[in-house]
């Protein structure tokens, strides 16, 4: 991780060491994160959540139920967060944005660093711009979004730099020594942005950090039954739908012998007919990699500007795009293909969000996808 000089430049430019001392001299923290918060979101959120009302200078002189720090998470939420949650101080924000009763002297910002995944909250972070800092992992962000970043490209989820910040503020020694409860949530970051350990994200410092947080008593068996085996009808409606629009493009037109691109589509009304919530599609994106063609995988949603803590409509539709590609020679830059339509995220693992209609987005991604399938095929011995 390297730290930059220059504050316009997306990257670090703090340490963690520096953001918990920032931390230490602050009374009144809010902590959150990318718009429809997904595992590593609401782990990396909850364990700083925790471990800053565990070290409360200001605790005795606090009113009853009243903490120093609090999660606010914005767009539909996972049907799992209450039972993660628990009773750790968080808020899920309605459509008029964030509360403006409660003050706040900082402002922590997770798994992202994106005004576009932050439109909810965008003001609240203007007003608190110079008291705001950013623990994320992503190669892409807005440096605007606030002056204190550590960025660390090397990790495969936010929950690992989080799980060392945890630790200094925690004066712990080890991750393992880390409290059972924010070494759980830690954990869920950790496991869900590797597929359960199965993407190619993973290297010896994720399980290494794995194995610490296992050894500080994360409940890994109760976290997998609480968010891999809770669907519900509706989801299975939804999956169907998804699958059933599933359409395959050739990478190199006209040769399906150097791959394949698959891609679904769900429009609002397969959701409201599967009695299902927009954020039951998540891991979707994922199922058509079990073809052995197939080398990227796409999943557009239909989704309202409400979702994403827009008002109004937007014109021409709006449009969720979820990416993933497979490693191997000649490897697919999904980030970059992401990149070319206003969003980003991983080599491997990326998305967007267009103001187009499904087969208009579909086009556009067809074309990227492909872009960078020329890309690949012509970078000799790439092989990631």
């Amino acid at each position: 991780m390297t730290t930059h000089s220059d504050p316009t430049a997306w990257g670090s430019t703090t340490t963690l060491d520096a953001i918990a001392a920032w931390l230490a001299t602050r009374d009144r923290v809010i902590v959150t994160t990318h718009v429809k918060p997904d595992g590593d979101a609401v782990g990396s959120t909850l364990a700083l959540v925790r471990a800053l009302n565990a070290i409360d200078p200001m605790k005795a002189t606090r009113r009853p139920g009243e903490s120093r720090a609090e999660a606010w998470y914005f767009g539909p939420p996972p049907s799992w967060l209450a039972d993660i949650a628990r009773n750790t101080p968080h808020r899920v924000l309605g459509h008029n944005g964030p509360p403006k009763h409660i003050p706040a002297d900082a402002v922590v910002i997770t798994d992202t660093g994106s005004w576009a995944q932050l439109e909810a909250v965008r003001e609240f972070l203007l007003e608190h711009a110079e008291d705001s800092a950013i623990v994320d992992h992503h190669a892409h962000g807005d440096p605007e979004v606030a002056p204190r970043r550590v960025v660390d490209t090397s990790s495969a989820a936010a929950c690992q730099p989080m799980a060392e910040l945890c630790r200094i503020i925690l004066g712990a020694k080890r991750a393992e020594d880390l409290p059972r409860d924010i070494a759980t949530t830690l954990y869920l970051g950790l496991a869900t942005d590797t597929g359960w350990f199965r993407h190619s994200n993973v290297d010896a410092k994720v399980m290494a950090t794995a194995g610490a947080l296992l050894a500080a008593g994360a409940e890994n068996v109760w976290l997998y039954q609480t968010i891999e085996q809770r669907d519900t009808p509706a989801r299975l409606r939804l999956l169907a739908a998804a699958l059933a629009s599933l359409e395959y493009f050739d990478l190199v037109p006209g040769d399906p012998k150097a791959g394949q691109l698959a891609v679904m589509n769900l429009t609002r009304a397969d959701i409201q007919n599967a009695k299902a919530e927009p954020g039951e599609s998540g891991g979707f994106v994922d199922f058509p990699q079990m073809i052995a063609s197939v080398r990227v995988t796409a999943l557009l949603t239909e989704a309202s500007p409400a979702e994403y803590g827009l008002t109004g409509e937007m014109k021409g539709g709006l449009t969720k795009i979820s990416l993933r590609s497979k490693p191997g020679e000649h490897a697919i830059d999904v980030n970059a293909a992401a990149g070319t339509l206003g969003g980003g995220g991983h080599t491997r693992a990326a998305g967007a969000r267009v103001a187009k209609d499904l087969p208009a987005t579909a086009e556009a991604v067809v074309a990227a996808v492909r872009a960078q399938a020329a890309i690949a095929m012509n970078a000799k011995g790439s092989r990631t």
